[in-house]
């Protein structure tokens, strides 16, 4: 038993490593493009559309509806990074009914990933919609004695995005292995359903978090 996909190494060249949390990784991006590519190609605006579009409206619309009531005014503006933050986390769980797959989810190195891109686009959607001098102005209040504390905040959800994803996927795989080994096969297989609601629950957790940190940011303007 492993306790991470990074301990898979499937190929090596000196310190050069390709392990099963990249390729799977990968993978996935590659299935997230591709897909979009092909239900994007043929898009119409009439009354009889295709199936796969129809499909692809209601993702759409249900994730810009999750935007606009946690309070974000404008939620075409922060579609396709919380949109594809959503769909990579959503499919990389629900892969899991995939035998012998192993979710990038379920690596650190990966949920930190993640994590590192919401720190990143906070301040940027933040400075973007209410100007520098305003959005670092925000770290000083209510007093300048809150300065270190609400640096501190930004990190410590940050590592708290990486952990809770990783925890969660990381500890239903293992769950899922022991049961394989000492349960009846009917048993796991309810397991691993539990799992893969769990999956879709922590990446909605995982995007709606981000979500309220971005909105949290881009509200200074309006405070201002």
């Amino acid at each position: 038993m492993h306790l991470s996909p990074d301990e898979l190494i499937l190929w090596q060249y000196g310190f050069i490593k390709i392990n099963v949390t990249i390729a799977t990784t990968w993978a996935l991006m590659l299935v997230l493009v591709l897909g979009a590519r092909l239900i994007t190609r043929n898009l119409e605006h009439k009354i009889h559309i295709s199936h796969w579009q129809s499909m692809l409206e209601i993702v759409v619309v249900t994730i810009r509806k999750q935007i606009e009531e946690v309070g974000l005014q404008h939620p075409e503006k922060y579609m396709g990074f919380l949109g594809t933050l959503f769909l990579f986390i959503a499919l990389s769980n629900f892969c899991t009914i995939i035998p012998g797959y192993e979710p990038p989810t379920g690596s650190f190195s990966t949920t930190g990933a993640l994590a590192l891109c919401v720190f990143i686009a906070v301040p940027i959607f933040g400075i973007t919609e209410s100007g520098l001098g305003a959005y670092l102005r925000s770290y000083t209040k209510p007093t300048f004695i809150m300065l270190p504390f609400n640096i501190i905040s930004e990190l410590s959800r940050t590592l708290a995005l990486a952990i809770r994803l990783f925890g969660n996927i990381m500890s239903g795989a293992m769950i899922l292995a022991i049961l394989l080994t000492i349960t009846p096969f009917i048993f796991p297989i309810v397991m691993s359903l539990l799992g893969l609601l769990t999956g879709m629950v922590q990446a909605y957790i995982f995007s709606i978090l981000a979500t309220v940190y971005i909105a949290a940011a881009t509200r200074v303007r309006q405070e201002t």
